[in-house]
C-alpha cells in the first residue's frame, strides 16, 4: 500500500513547522477565525443545525425538503463514541449491523466484517454512500471466508462534523446513494484556531469496559500569518465487545463472544496557506489501520475434526488529498468554488489457521484493494432570489481481491472477479429559488460508469459494462407559519453494480455449487418521495412528522439460479435484477426546551419492506422492527447529565424472508451519560449503557440467523452488550 509507508513523517512535516514560525508572529498579526459549522457549543442544538449534505450548499435543516441528522463537534465529543455504532446507537431509522464473531477458516465470514456499513431507513451495504471529507469510503466484499466492512475504516476522533441523509442521493452524489449518505467532515485548523488564536489542542484519554479497551487521541493546530496547520492522532487498545453469553466452552456450543486483540490507529495532517483574500489552499494526508487478532473458539467442532482456528485481520486506509477554494461574495458571476483532487488507497487482509485432527491443516489468505482517483468541483451563483450550484465529479477506482491457501489442490490461487478499474463521471446543476413563502429546489444529474475488466489471472469470461442515468430531483418547502411548514421531495436514483456482481465466478462442484458472472446486469434505480411536516412553537418546541415510500427497479441480489446442490448437478449462484423492491415508513420527532437547561427530545419510525421476484413478493430482512427513543440532557453550571431510552418492537415471523431465520423479541434498553467542566480546559465524561443489564438482541446482529435447535443453543452469542461502562478526560487549550 503506497500510503501506509510515511504517514507520521508526512503529518509531522506538514504541521509542527508552525510551531516554531508563531513564536515570531504576534497574536495580533492572525485575523480571528470565524468558527465553523461544527465548531463547539455548549447548548444543544438537535434540529436547526447547518446541513451540507442535503443540497450540497449550505442550509438549515428545517428548509431542506427531507430528513437529515447533523452530530457536530461538540455533539461529537459529548457522545465520546467507540465508532459508528456506537455513535447512531439511538437514531430510530439508522442501523449499523455488526454480528458476532462466529466465522471459520474456510467456510462461514459470519462476524468477520466487524461494523459492516449503514443501514438507513432498510437499505443497507454498498447501497448506502459513505463519504470522508467528500472522498468515498472503500466498498464492503464478500466471498466464502472472507468479508470486508465499510464502517472501520472511520476514526471517529478526528470528526468535526456528521451527517446522515435519508433517501436517494445520486443527484448530489452520482452512484451507490440508494438509501441515503453518512457524510463526514474532519477536523480542520480553523475548527481549533479560534478567537484569534495561533496555537491551540485538545487531547483526551479514556476507558471502556464494553470491550475492556483504553485509548488516547490529540490534535494540535498553528497558525503563522497566511499559513495553518494541525496535526491529529489516535490510539486505542481494546478486546472483543462483550455480550451476554455464559458458555465458556472451547468449542461451536461456546457463547460468549471469542478472544480477540484490536488494535487501531490513526493520524492526520492538514497544511493550510491563505494566497490571498478569495483564494485558499488545504492539503491533507490521513492514513488509519486496525488489526484484529482472534481465537476463533467457536470453530473447534465437538466431533474433533477441527482442533482451533486463528485469525489475524488487518484494514488499511490512506489517502491524500488538495482542495482548492475561492469564495468572493461581491463577485458578479461565480461567488465560491470549491475543487478537490485526492488519492486513496485502501486494503483488508485476512488471514486464518485451522489445526485439523486428521486430515492436512489448512490456511486461507483472502485481499481486497481499492485505489481511488477523483477529482470534484462545485460552483455557486448567487442571483436574485435564487441560488445556483453545478459541478462535475470524476473518479477511477482499481479494485482488486485475491484468494489464496494450502493445501493447494489446484484451485488457489484464485481471484473472485478480475482486477476491474471503474469509472464514474457526472455533471450536476441545481437551483434554489425562494418565492414568497415557498423554497423550490429542482436539480438534475447526468452521470456515466464503466466497469473496465482485465482477464489476467481471470479463470471467467469477463466482460465490460458500461451506461449512463439521468437522475432528476425537486424539492419544495412551504412556509406556511412558524408553526407549520409541509414539505416534500421526489427524487430518483441508481446504483451501478459492482465488480464482483457482473464477473463473479468460482467453482466448487465437489461441494456441490457454483458461481457464475452475469454480463446482462442491470443498474438498480430508485423512485422516492418524502412528504413532511415540520414547526417551531415559541422557539422551545421544534417538531417533524415524514412519510416515504421508496421503489426500486432492478432492484440485484444474489440468487440460486439452477442446480440441485449435487456434485452431478451444482447448485449455480449468480446476481440477478429482480423485478422490483419497496420500502415505506413513516418518522416523527420532536424536541422541547422545557426549561433553560433542560432539554427533552423523542423519536419513532416504522417502516416495511418487501422484492418482488417473479411475481412472487417476499420481505426484506434488511428493513428494521419499529424503533422508538426518549432523552433528556440537563445542563446547570459545570454539570451536564444525559438519560435515554430506546424501545425496539419485536421483529414478526411475518416480516422475515423465511420461517426458518430466528426473530428476536422486544427490548427497552436505558443509558446514562454525564459531565463535569473543572474548568475551562479540562472535563470529564461518564457514561454507562444498558443500565439495568438486559439481554436482548438487536435484529441487525441476528438478521440471518437460524431458528433451528443447533441454532438456539448458541443464540446468546449474538446478544447484545450489557451494562457497561465509559469514562474519558478531556482537554482543551
Amino acid at each position: 500500500m503506497l500510503l501506509r509507508r510515511t504517514p507520521v513523517a508526512l503529518a509531522l512535516s506538514l504541521a509542527f513547522p508552525l510551531a516554531f514560525a508563531q513564536a515570531q508572529t504576534s497574536p495580533q498579526a492572525q485575523p480571528p477565525a470565524a468558527p465553523a459549522s461544527g465548531a463547539s457549543t455548549d447548548q444543544p442544538r438537535q434540529l436547526g443545525e447547518l446541513t451540507v449534505s442535503a443540497t450540497r450548499t449550505e442550509r438549515s435543516v428545517d428548509a431542506v425538503p427531507n430528513t437529515v441528522t447533523v452530530k457536530n463537534r461538540r455533539q461529537l465529543e459529548r457522545r465520546d463514541a467507540r465508532d459508528l455504532k456506537d455513535l447512531l446507537s439511538d437514531e430510530v431509522d439508522i442501523d449499523v449491523p455488526a454480528m458476532a464473531a462466529r466465522f471459520t477458516a474456510v467456510g462461514s465470514s459470519l462476524g468477520r466484517a466487524g461494523n459492516e456499513g449503514l443501514n438507513i431507513r432498510g437499505l443497507e451495504g454498498n447501497r448506502v454512500l459513505m463519504m470522508v471529507d467528500g472522498i468515498r469510503v472503500p466498498q464492503s466484499f464478500s466471498f466464502g471466508p472472507f468479508y470486508s466492512g465499510r464502517a472501520d475504516f472511520v476514526d471517529l476522533s478526528s470528526l468535526a462534523g456528521a451527517e446522515v441523509l435519508r433517501g436517494p442521493t445520486s443527484t448530489s452524489y452520482g452512484s451507490d446513494g440508494l438509501a441515503g449518505a453518512l457524510s463526514l467532515r474532519t477536523l480542520s485548523p480553523e475548527d481549533l484556531l479560534v478567537d484569534g488564536k495561533t496555537f491551540a489542542g485538545t487531547a483526551r484519554i479514556g476507558l471502556a469496559t464494553v470491550d475492556n479497551a483504553k485509548y488516547a487521541s490529540a490534535a494540535l493546530a498553528f497558525g503563522s500569518g497566511d499559513w495553518s496547520s494541525l496535526v491529529q492522532a489516535s490510539v486505542r487498545r481494546g478486546h472483543e465487545t462483550r455480550n451476554r453469553g455464559d458458555d465458556g466452552r472451547p468449542n461451536e456450543l461456546r457463547t460468549k463472544p471469542n478472544p480477540s486483540d484490536i488494535d487501531t490507529d490513526s493520524v492526520m495532517a492538514k497544511l493550510g496557506y491563505r494566497i490571498d483574500a478569495h483564494h485558499r489552499l488545504m492539503g491533507t494526508v490521513e492514513y488509519r489501520q486496525r488489526k484484529t487478532d482472534t481465537d476463533v473458539l467457536s470453530a473447534i467442532t465437538t466431533s474433533g475434526t477441527v482442533l482451533g482456528t486463528q485469525a489475524s485481520d488487518k484494514l488499511e486506509r490512506g489517502r491524500v488529498s488538495l482542495e482548492h477554494r475561492y469564495e468572493d461574495l461581491n463577485a458578479p458571476w461565480v461567488q465560491q468554488v470549491v475543487t478537490n483532487v485526492y488519492l486513496q488507497d485502501s486494503e483488508t487482509r485476512q488471514w486464518s489457521f485451522e489445526d485439523r485432527s486428521t486430515a492436512a491443516d489448512r490456511t486461507r489468505t483472502g485481499t481486497y484493494k481499492e485505489r481511488l482517483i477523483g477529482l470534484s468541483t462545485q460552483a455557486q451563483t448567487q442571483l436574485a432570489h435564487q441560488r445556483l450550484s453545478y459541478g462535475i465529479d470524476a473518479s477511477r477506482n482499481q479494485v482488486r481481491a485475491l484468494r489464496d491457501g494450502t493445501p493447494n489442490t489446484g484451485e488457489f490461487p484464485n481471484k473472485p472477479f478480475p482486477d476491474t478499474t471503474y469509472t464514474l463521471a457526472g455533471a450536476f446543476v441545481q437551483d434554489e429559488i425562494e418565492a414568497g413563502d415557498f423554497t423550490v429546489i429542482p436539480a438534475l444529474r447526468f452521470e456515466h460508469y464503466k466497469l473496465s475488466p482485465k482477464s489476467a489471472g481471470y479463470t471467467g469470461n469477463a466482460v465490460t459494462l458500461s451506461d449512463q442515468a439521468v437522475t432528476p430531483r425537486l424539492g419544495v418547502i412551504w412556509r406556511a407559519s412558524p408553526l407549520v411548514q409541509p414539505y416534500v421531495q421526489w427524487s430518483q436514483g441508481f446504483r451501478a453494480p459492482a465488480p464482483d456482481q457482473v464477473n463473479n465466478s468460482f467453482s466448487n462442484p465437489a461441494q456441490g455449487y457454483v458461481s457464475i458472472a452475469n454480463p446482462n446486469l442491470k443498474p438498480e434505480h430508485a423512485n422516492s418521495w418524502e412528504l413532511g411536516l415540520r414547526g417551531r412553537l415559541d422557539e422551545t418546541l421544534r417538531w417533524q412528522l415524514s412519510a416515504y415510500d421508496n421503489r426500486y427497479r432492478d432492484f440485484i441480489s444474489q440468487e440460486v439460479v439452477g442446480g440441485s446442490f449435487r456434485p452431478s448437478d451444482p447448485a449455480v449462484f449468480q446476481y440477478i435484477n429482480l423485478e422490483q423492491a419497496r420500502i415505506k415508513g413513516v418518522e416523527a420527532r420532536i424536541v422541547w426546551d422545557v426549561l433553560p437547561g433542560l432539554n427533552l427530545n423523542a423519536a419513532v419510525a416504522k417502516s416495511r419492506g418487501h422484492s418482488i421476484r417473479n411475481g412472487v413478493e417476499t420481505p426484506l430482512d434488511s428493513v428494521q422492527p419499529l424503533r422508538g427513543k426518549l432523552g433528556a440532557r440537563y445542563e446547570t453550571g459545570p454539570w451536564a447529565m444525559d438519560a435515554t431510552w430506546v424501545h425496539s418492537s419485536g421483529k414478526k415471523p411475518s416480516d422475515v424472508s423465511a420461517a426458518t431465520l430466528f426473530t428476536p423479541k422486544k427490548y427497552d434498553v436505558i443509558d446514562l451519560g454525564g459531565e463535569y467542566r473543572f474548568d475551562k480546559t479540562f472535563r470529564i465524561t461518564a457514561a454507562i449503557t444498558n443500565l439495568f443489564d438486559k439481554k436482548y438482541w438487536r435484529w441487525s446482529d441476528v438478521n440471518g440467523v437460524a431458528n433451528d435447535a443447533k441454532s438456539l443453543s448458541t443464540i446468546d452469542a449474538f446478544t447484545a452488550p450489557g451494562r457497561a461502562l465509559q469514562v474519558s478526560l478531556r482537554a482543551d487549550f
